[in-house]
């Protein structure tokens, strides 16, 4: 029974993934009917996001609605809560936890979802912390590759642009883990290079993969391209930043070199590394992506809900 969702290596049995996505799946048809069972009848959620946040804090409330429960939220909680009065996380998170039942928390340092579990008196989600993790994001990333190439095994994926910072890359190497014969391509600049960490762990788990700094060299030898955002948010240096914001950018000719069977994903929001053109592109399922988003947090807030009432059947 899940507790917390802290870290995508939660969630690396292969079994426990397939339930999650067999739960989004059934929750997505329930939907398309209009039938979707109540499971958080009278539950309250808490979106506590000290960064800002469109597609998560949207779908979590979304979410947590469609399932019958209710939403408490606060989008800019640095300042608009206690924070700007100096309270620390750990106690506005025991204050949060006495009105809620489940809390979802984004916050700018890495560890902070750890640091909000350990006091919280209900079940805390990691909405991201900081250049650590994004489970979430992660688990609706791999249901999408399900969905639009039909596996989560045997297929190679190219992760491009800010690997240094980009926690959602960092959640997706950990959760490609439960996949067999899954080969990475890691593309970015020099400077933004996945942090050694998570290449000990890719080691560890003996999964191939390779660094590069040339996108168009990769785009025909893969079935899943994964593009992600140059953070400027995340420089200490202006000057670093502009030298790297347009490593990558496909358009219309990076496009043409791109297997023809490939998906495009982007976990969004893009700036100008993924040109307007590619949308109508079949293979751009970044919209769709975004969509199942709302799928598996429903599906997961539902399991959570296994712990608060009786268990009940989909």
């Amino acid at each position: 029974m899940l507790e917390h969702i802290l870290s995508t290596r939660q969630f690396l049995d292969r079994n426990a993934l397939a339930g999650i996505f067999k739960r989004a799946e059934k929750l997505e048809s329930a939907d398309k009917r209009g039938r979707i069972p109540k499971l958080l009848k009278d539950k309250i959620l808490s979106c506590v996001f000290y960064e800002p946040s469109t597609r998560t804090r949207f779908s979590f409330e979304s979410a947590l609605l469609k399932l019958g429960g209710q939403v408490i939220s606060t989008e800019s909680a640095g300042h608009f809560s206690s924070a700007i009065k100096g309270e620390t996380l750990e106690d506005s998170i025991r204050i949060i936890s006495g009105y809620s039942d489940i809390i979802v928390l984004r916050h700018y340092e890495a560890g902070a979802a750890e640091r909000a579990a350990k006091v919280s008196s209900v079940p805390v989600i990691n909405a991201g912390d900081g250049s650590g993790e994004h489970p979430t994001q992660a688990l609706l990333d791999l249901y999408t590759i399900k969905k639009e190439i039909g596996r989560v095994d045997n297929f190679k994926i190219a992760m491009a642009g800010d690997l240094l910072c980009g926690r959602t890359v960092h959640s997706l190497i950990y959760l490609l883990s439960a996949s067999r014969n899954v080969e990475i391509r890691l593309v970015s600049p020099r400077e933004l290079r996945l942090p050694e960490k998570y290449k000990s762990f890719l080691k560890s788990r003996e999964m191939k993969f390779f660094e590069s700094d040339r996108l168009e060299e990769v785009l025909p030898k893969i079935d899943v391209l994964y593009m992600t955002r140059i953070q400027k948010e995340r420089f200490s240096s202006a000057r670093l930043y502009e030298r790297v914001k347009n490593s990558f950018v496909l358009d219309g000719k990076m496009l043409a070199k791109l297997n023809k069977h490939a998906v495009i994903m982007h976990p969004l929001p893009r700036v100008n590394e993924i040109s307007r053109v590619v949308d109508s592109d079949k293979r751009a399922a970044y919209f769709r992506q975004a969509k199942n988003g709302l799928y598996i947090r429903m599906a997961l807030l539902s399991f959570l809900a296994d712990g608060l009432l009786s268990r009940r059947k989909i």
